[in-house]
């Protein structure tokens, strides 16, 4: 067993100042949204920053402990098993759950809510991190294929049921990363994409909200009070900021033109309100989490703890891609929140659970 080391101040200080600046920013994106919905102005008035704070608590004490818990457990076939049916039962239940903003994606108990897709995401990575450690030999063969397949692919059915398309497509894309990176071939790649790129479509266009937002990705202008006003108001929001932004709070976007500017388009809070430094910041952050994930997965001394790190660092990059090409609109808009940043308790939990289990890693390269 490699010998125990101190854990990556770099990647836990990238973290630390993920979560702070995602409190500063939730708070000041939300401000008008809290008034509007009755809370006060001070801090302990605005809900949104409270509930924020509460997550990072316990966001604060999952990391902790998945730092210091052997990240080895997780290969134990009980536990691998057992994560990854737990959260199929919970994406199965949060199905007939009351609806929220026409879907079905939190479980809610009086002020708090869970978000069963989040959890998904991360029981995901350590299933599929088992299975390759175990079949290393047979990537290509059906051994590994059908359970990791089978595993993603209930997963990705179900997420897409709530509906949410944009985790489905994380979810996949994670887990055929982790198999390329693992050794699967270029046959078997183009073969899976072969299937997955008509099923995406049908899936796109088969529901008339998605088929709206990819029409109004390749021309918002032409129904700018419709389909094309988030993607508009968020390139007003990006651009008004310039270099320096209009200044901490002095956001004009969030008074009620741009929607969700407290979750799914705090990016392009955070430009206007930083500028561009602001926002190359946030991008800058998020290169040196890759960074340090490749890393500590690199150096980890056994193939499941690569696996496990290589999963982890890609769908936390690959969910901050998606959502800052969404502000900027290099993507159709899809309501996925930016990791530490956007509102979100079960986002900013599970984000810093598996940078605690990344840090977990650097201790043993």
């Amino acid at each position: 067993m490699a010998k125990k080391r101190a854990s990556d101040k770099v990647l836990f200080t990238v973290v630390v100042l993920l979560v702070a600046g995602g409190l500063v920013m939730v708070y000041s994106a939300s401000a008008a949204v809290a008034r509007g919905d009755g809370g006060g102005g001070g801090l302990l008035g605005n809900p949104y920053l409270v509930k924020q704070s509460a997550a990072a608590l316990v966001g604060l004490v999952a990391m902790l402990a998945a730092m210091h818990l052997d990240y080895r457990h997780l290969k134990r076939p009980a536990v691998a098993w057992g994560l990854m049916l737990g959260a199929v039962g919970l994406l199965v239940a949060v199905l007939f759950a009351p609806e929220l903003n026409g879907t079905r994606r939190w479980f809610v108990v009086g002020p708090f809510s869970l978000q069963p897709s989040e959890l998904a995401k991360l029981a995901l990575v350590p299933f599929v991190a088992y299975h390759l450690e175990r079949k290393a030999d047979r990537v290509d063969g059906p051994e590994l294929l059908i359970p990791v397949g089978a595993a993603a692919g209930l997963a990705a059915i179900l997420v897409l049921l709530q509906p949410d398309l944009g985790t489905s497509a994380l979810m996949v894309a994670t887990v055929l990363l982790m198999l390329f990176v693992a050794g699967l071939s270029w046959r078997r790649m183009l073969l899976g994409a072969t299937v997955l790129a008509p099923l995406a479509a049908v899936a796109l266009w088969a529901a008339p909200y998605r088929r709206q937002r990819l029409l109004a990705f390749l021309d918002p202008e032409a129904d700018p009070l419709g389909a094309g006003y988030q993607v508009l108001q968020s390139l007003i929001a990006v651009g008004s900021g310039g270099v320096f932004g209009l200044g901490l709070g002095n956001s004009a976007q969030k008074l009620f033109f741009l929607p969700y500017p407290h979750s799914d388009f705090i990016y392009a809070i955070v430009a206007e309100e930083l500028g561009l430094v602001g926002a190359v910041a946030v991008l800058g952050l998020f290169l040196v989490l890759l960074w340090r994930g490749l890393r500590a997965a690199s150096r980890a001394p056994d193939p499941f703890g690569r696996h496990l790190g290589l999963g982890i660092t890609a769908f936390l990059v690959l969910q901050a891609l998606i959502n800052i090409s969404v502000a900027v609109a290099l993507l159709p808009t899809k309501g996925i929140p930016l990791p530490f940043l956007s509102y979100g308790g079960s986002s900013l939990v599970v984000s810093m659970t598996g940078c605690g289990l990344l840090l977990n890693l650097s201790e043993h390269g």
